[in-house]
């Protein structure tokens, strides 16, 4: 893939999910993509983190990524970010994060989240109750 269609699969990807566009974020997924995350180092498969944004969507208002820096590298990208959103009980979301995207024939074909845990609390007592 080149940079600019590297680059337009990012926004596409970011903005189907700040739009809730869970059919789009799909469509963003390679069919075998997997998903890694540092706080728990387990893959999970698109069904699984299509479920996991699916909630999110469903529960998360206003959400929008901001102070975004992505570099573009061979056969992905890399992007560091903020997640901002009201989460389900009205509190502030606020989740710096950093993802590491691999990217093939226009599609997601991995991707691997860097977050801290204790920024993401208020949405797993959301979850969880």
């Amino acid at each position: 893939m080149t940079p600019d269609e590297i680059t337009a699969l990012a926004d596409r990807f970011f903005g189907a999910i700040q739009r809730g566009d869970v059919a789009e974020v799909t469509s963003c997924y390679a069919p075998d993509v997997t998903v890694w995350h540092n706080f728990d180092q387990r893959d999970q498969t698109r069904d699984e983190n299509v479920a996991v944004l699916a909630w999110l969507v469903a529960n998360v208002r206003n959400r929008c990524y901001e102070e975004v820096r992505r570099l573009v590298i061979d056969g992905g990208f890399v992007q560091q970010h903020v997640l901002r959103g009201t989460a389900p009980n009205g509190e502030p979301l606020e989740v710096p994060a950093m993802v590491r995207v691999y990217c093939d024939e226009g599609q997601v074909t991995r991707l691997e989240e860097y977050l801290d845990t204790a920024q993401v609390a208020v949405l797993r007592r959301a979850r969880s109750g």
